[in-house]
C-alpha cells in the first residue's frame, strides 16, 4: 500500500484547544472623559505545559489581564477563550460555570471566607465542582500541609497571620486538576523560604501539564518561568523566553 493511501486514511489529528487564549484583548473603565484603557490590543496564547511571567509597572494592567483570562470580567473589545470555550458575550453565570474545576486563582485579594476553616475554604471550589465532601477535605488537607500549614487546618482565617492566610489562598488556587492557574503577586506576604517553596508547587504544576500565568513584580520570581510577558500603559511591549540571570529581566522594563 504507498504511502499516500496509509496518509488518506489516517484520522485527523485535531489539536487540543489552548489553556487560555487572548486576541485582540482591551478594556477600559469608565466613560468619555474619565475613560481609562487599562489593556490595549493584547494577544496572547497560554500552552498546556507553559508558565508565562507577567511583569511591569504599577498601572501598567497585569493585574486586569488575569481578571480578563480567569472570565472574572468581560473584555470591552476582542476574545477571550478559556480551554477553547469563548467568554465574549456570555452572562456572569456562563463564564463562572466555563471557569468551575478548569481554572485556579490566586488574587492579592485573597477572598477567604471567615466563617470556614482552612481545610474548608481549600475544598470549596472541589465541592462547588462537584466533589464530594470527604475527598475534597482529604485533598484540602494534603494541599495545606504542601504549603506548611499542617497546623492550621482546622483554624479560621482570623485566628491566622495574613502570611498564612496567603498560604491558604494558594492551597485552594493549585488545588484539584486545574487546566489553568492566574496568580498576582502570590508571595507577596511570605518570606523569602515559603516564596520559594510556593513558587516550587506552581512549577510542579506546570511541569504536570497545567498552564499558568505569574504577576510579579520580583525578577528572580519571573525566572521560574519559560517566558515573561512585559506590560506598559496596557500593552505588550516585549515577550520573551526565560533568561538564564534574573537581572536580564529587568531591561524592558
Amino acid at each position: 500500500m504507498s504511502t499516500q493511501a496509509i496518509t488518506e486514511r489516517s484520522p485527523s489529528v485535531i489539536a487540543t484547544p489552548p489553556p487560555l487564549e487572548l486576541l485582540d484583548v482591551s478594556k477600559v473603565y469608565g466613560e468619555a472623559q474619565l475613560a481609562v484603557q487599562a489593556l490595549r490590543g493584547v494577544t496572547l496564547t497560554v500552552h498546556e505545559g507553559e508558565f508565562v511571567a507577567v511583569m511591569g509597572p504599577s498601572g501598567s494592567g497585569k493585574s486586569t489581564l488575569l481578571q480578563l483570562a480567569g472570565g472574572v470580567e468581560s473584555p470591552s473589545a476582542g476574545c477571550v477563550s478559556i480551554c477553547g470555550r469563548a467568554l465574549v458575550g456570555q452572562s456572569s453565570a456562563a463564564r463562572a460555570q466555563a471557569r468551575l474545576g478548569a481554572v485556579g486563582y490566586v488574587f492579592q485579594a485573597l477572598n477567604l471566607v471567615s466563617s470556614l476553616t482552612a481545610k474548608e475554604n481549600v475544598a470549596l471550589p472541589l465541592e462547588l465542582a462537584g466533589e464530594k465532601t470527604k475527598r475534597a477535605y482529604r485533598l484540602a488537607t494534603e494541599a495545606l500541609i504542601e504549603v506548611g500549614l499542617e497546623s492550621s487546618v482546622d483554624k479560621f482565617p482570623e485566628e491566622m497571620s495574613g502570611g498564612q492566610q496567603q498560604r491558604v489562598a494558594i492551597a485552594r488556587g493549585l488545588i484539584g486538576d486545574r487546566k489553568l492557574i492566574l496568580a498576582d503577586e502570590p508571595t507577596g506576604a511570605l518570606d523569602s523560604v515559603s516564596g520559594e517553596a510556593v513558587l516550587r508547587l506552581l512549577r510542579a504544576k506546570v511541569d504536570a501539564g497545567a498552564a499558568a500565568i505569574l504577576v510579579t513584580h520580583d525578577a528572580r520570581h519571573a525566572a521560574w518561568a519559560d517566558r515573561t510577558v512585559f506590560l506598559r500603559d496596557g500593552l505588550i511591549i516585549d515577550d520573551t523566553g526565560g533568561p538564564g540571570d534574573p537581572r536580564d529581566l529587568l531591561g524592558p522594563l
